[in-house]
Parts: C-alpha cells; structure tokens; sequence
C-alpha cells in the first residue's frame, strides 16, 4: 500500500491578474521536442491548452504582419519557456538557475536578435499604435486561455510524489527486541483466514473441496456488453462560417469607401484581425479550422503589398535598359513594379535641363550621370541598400536628398533633376 502526496495543486477561479500571471508562470508550457517548426513555441503553447498550434502560429504570423510584435513575443517564447526535459528556461540557465539544453552561446544569440526585432517594431511597416496593438491583443489571448483552460493540457513537471510503503517485516517483542518465533506468526498469518464448509458455485457437487479456496472465475462479458453504443454526432461549429461572412462584409464596405486612411493594406489587415479572433474563438468552441486557409494566402498577400508593392502594382513586370542620346529622349518616368532599371545619361549633351523620375516597386535601380553635370536629386529605399552620389545607407526607410551637386568641374552644365524611389532592392546614384 502507497501514500502518494503530490505537489502540484490545481487552481481554480482566480480572481486577480497578478494571481493568473503568477501561476501561468508556475505551469508555463514546454516547448516539445518533436512536432515543432522553429523552437515550439507554438506547439507548446497548444499542447499546453488543448489548442490547435496551427492556430497558435498563424495568430503569430498575424501579429508579425500587423505591427510586427509576433517576431518578439516568439523570441522572448523562446528565451523563457523551457525545453521538454529541461530545468529551466534559455535565459535563466545563462544567468545560472539550472541545465538547459539551449547553450549559453546561442542564449546570447537570441537575445541579440531581439535588437533590431525590437527596432522593427517600433519603426517598421506598421509603426505606433498597431503594433502595440497586436501586443494587447496576443497578451490577452494568452491570459484568457490560462485563465480559462490552465487546468488542461501539460503543465511544468509536478514536484517528485513523496511514498511511504507499507512495511511488512513482522512486529519485533518490545521486551527482547526479537521477531516472534515462527509458529505464532504462521499462525497469526492464517488467523483470520476464512475455511469454506460449503463447495462454490462452480463446484455445485462438491467434487474438489480441495480447491474451494480458490478465487470464483471471472464472468466473461456477453457479446451485448462488447458492443458500445455509437457516440453522439458532435454538432458542427458555425464559428467559421460566420467569421468568414462578417470578414467579407467589412471588406466590401470599406472597399466602398476607400480613399484617405483606408488603403487596401489597411483593409487586408482589419479583414485578417477579424479572421484571427474568429480562430481563437473557435479554438474554444471547436471550429474554425477552415479559417486558416483563408488566413494564411491572406497573409502573404498583405505582407506583399505592405513590402514589396506598397503604393500597388505600376509598370509591369521585367527589366528597362536605357541610353538617350538626346533631351527629347528622355521619359518623364521609368517605372516597373518588378525587375531592374538601369538609366544611363552620360550619352546627353553638356547643356540643357532633363527631370525624370524611376520608380521600382522590387528590384535594382541605378542611374548614371555625367561627371560635370549639375545634379539635384532624391533617392529612397523603403528596405534595402541606397548609395546616392556618395551618401551610402541600409536597412529600412533610406532616404537621401542632394541639391545643387556641380560635380567635379565645379561649373554649371547640363541640368538634371531626378527622384529614384524603390520599394524593396537598391538604389545606385554614381557619375560616370
């Protein structure tokens, strides 16, 4: 016999924040090793309460694209929540609290690539509200699915059960300090042993009183007790019918009114907000798991036009080689939504005045100038490399505006006004 007391204790009905922190943080989930993409941030967070991780990782991919918080909460997942089989997390194993199979080198790694995730974050695509936004959002997600389903799934490891067997050595004298002679425990032991005077009911003659003692066979179960009644049909969940309908409703009235604020960016992203909730929704209810065939195409269409194409699709697609040899043949503009564009305007005569202007929405741009030329020029790179008449950046939102560059005769010539924008690639401004 076994007197096992456990450790862990269940909660229950917490009524305040920091009790419902203070205990996700006992029972925080463990990232799994098998059945994860990255770290098993996702899949631990599922496992731990019964979810989907598909959904836990489109919510992430959502909350990346809209503000750009999924990157660090997914970081910061990583560096704080334990491995399976681990004492501690990444981060508290660095800092000596206990083994983790993380190693302190690559700790360091994570936490220097919360740096520019945490710069992005705050000056990307989405700077400002929405991404704070997005980290309101997922934080009160997390808290409500602890508060409501912290008793399911996996929790951290429950302390070791404390046993106390049983012992079966025989009663020592407590005068002699000596075990009982043999025969009194003999017949201690068969005491209050029970002699049956009557034959069992599977010996009804009484033909083997030998073995009435032995215990009565066991009943085998009918063939109508093996056949289990079929389970009840789960009620299918609407939950996803009705997010996809309220998410193309809200896209069709605000495609009715676009203009100002509400650009096509702005209404993938309100659509996808609301195909997240109807997830996390459903994750309660069981439904809506067809919603992340929507959710995802959806994602990739916004981060495209959020990265690549942000003022839309202009030009077309492929590559522009030019070489005037003339003012007449310059354009107005050179523009393609994807490809290259290469402008060389060093075949132009030393006097005159050209304005021109080359948007690329991803790609290479470079533009060539002639080396006494007067240049008033404005280059931008919304992510990449810009290197603009000497002035070199990258990263995001370069930007670089020289006026009144005489070049390297120091004397006025041919005048050239020029405005090289990209979306995402490089921009290349050089005298030849």
């Amino acid at each position: 016999m076994l007197f096992i007391v456990s450790g862990t204790q269940q909660t229950s009905g917490m009524a305040g924040v920091e009790d419902t922190v203070k205990d996700f943080w006992a029972t925080r989930p463990r990232r799994p090793r098998r059945g994860r993409k990255i770290a098993g941030v996702a899949a631990g967070i599922g496992r731990r309460y019964r979810i989907d991780p598909t959904l836990v990782r489109v919510g992430f991919v959502v909350a990346s694209v809209y503000g750009g918080a999924g990157i660090v909460l997914y970081l910061l997942g990583w560096l704080f929540l334990p491995e399976q089989d681990d004492e501690v997390s990444p981060f508290e194993s660095m800092i000596g609290r206990g083994r983790s199979a993380t190693s302190s080198a690559f700790t360091v790694l994570l936490c220097l690539a919360l740096i520019p995730a945490v710069s992005w974050f705050f000056g990307g695509f989405f700077p400002g509200f929405p991404g704070f936004l997005s980290v309101a959002v997922l934080g009160g997600v997390l808290y409500l699915l602890h508060r409501n389903r912290g008793h399911l799934g996996e929790p951290g490891p429950a302390p070791e059960a404390a046993t106390m067997p049983l012992s079966t050595e025989p009663a020592v004298d407590p005068v002699t300090n000596e075990p009982p002679p043999v025969a009194e425990r003999r017949a201690d032991d068969y005491e209050d042993t029970d002699v049956r005077d009557t034959p069992p009911a599977w010996d009804p003659l009484g033909a083997a009183p030998f073995a009435w003692d032995l215990p009565e066979p066991t009943p085998q179960p009918s063939r109508e007790d093996d056949e289990q009644p079929p389970a009840p049909r789960r009620r299918k969940s609407r939950i996803g019918l009705l997010t996809a309908g309220v998410g193309l409703i809200t896209a069709a009235i605000l495609s009715s009114v676009m203009g100002g604020w509400i650009t096509a960016q702005h209404i993938v992203g309100i659509v996808l907000a609301i195909l997240g909730a109807g997830m996390v929704i459903g994750s309660f209810r069981r439904g809506g798991r067809g919603l992340i065939g929507l959710a995802i195409p959806l994602s990739a269409i916004g981060l495209a036009m959020t990265l690549v194409f942000p003022s839309g699709v202009h030009g077309g697609v492929g590559d522009i080689r030019a070489t005037p040899t003339s003012l007449s043949d310059v354009q107005p503009s050179y523009e393609r939504g994807a490809g290259s564009i290469d402008l060389d305007l060093t075949e132009l005569p030393a006097s005159g005045s050209v304005d021109t202007r080359v948007h690329l929405g991803l790609g290479d741009a470079k533009v060539i100038v002639p080396e006494g030329a007067n240049v008033d020029v404005k280059c931008e790179a919304g992510l990449g490399d810009m290197k603009c008449l000497g002035r070199d950046q990258s990263g995001t939102d370069n930007s670089a505006q020289i006026e009144n560059d005489l070049g390297s005769d120091g004397s006025a010539g041919l005048d050239v006004h020029l405005t090289v924008d990209v979306g995402t690639g490089s921009v290349e401004v050089r005298r030849g």
